[in-house]
């Protein structure tokens, strides 16, 4: 019976964690960026807060998501456009198998850096609802804000590279 009530618990912090950071920014707070570190395709693993310095666009995706397909252009564009000035766009491809998120890398050509979070865990923690979600990290480790959901629009991407490279949260 303790140990259950244990588990429940720690299941209930997690949870509180999880929507810490939604409630937070719904209240127009920049909570921290959780410490996580997340293997990678390619290359060594990242930690999110290694990546304190740059402003970080924080795509969550899965090959399986017909929205993703229609957002990996437009974050690529992003990549393209901005990475120079310092923004990193990471893809972080949750809940699916590495071969389907392989060839969905090479099939839409992103030279982004791209993470696995095989288990959901990290979108759980981070308060994700679902892919895409896309949230918005300032160069000193705050997360300004999130899109909730798909976005198709060039221009509104654009628009939230800008705002977070400014270290403003972006608008849908």
């Amino acid at each position: 019976m303790i140990v259950l009530l244990g588990l429940l618990a720690a299941g209930m912090v997690h949870h509180d964690r999880a929507l810490a950071i939604s409630e937070a920014l719904a209240r127009g707070q920049t909570p921290e960026v959780p410490d996580i570190v997340l293997p990678a395709f390619d290359g060594p693993p990242v930690s999110l807060p290694g990546l304190h310095g740059h402003p970080v666009v924080l795509n969550f995706w899965a090959s399986w998501c017909v929205p993703c397909r229609e957002e990996a252009p437009l974050l690529q564009a992003v990549w393209q456009q901005f990475h120079a000035r310092g923004l990193i766009v990471l893809g972080v491809d949750t809940q699916d198998l590495s071969t389907p998120a392989q060839a969905f890398i090479a099939q839409y050509g992103l030279s982004f850096p791209a993470v696995r979070d095989a288990d959901g865990s990290v979108a759980r923690r981070f308060g994700a609802t679902g892919v895409p979600e896309t949230f918005f990290i300032s160069a000193d480790g705050r997360i300004l804000g999130k899109f909730p959901g798909e976005q198709v629009d060039a221009a509104v991407w654009q628009e939230a590279a800008q705002a977070v490279l400014d270290g403003r949260a972006p608008t849908p």
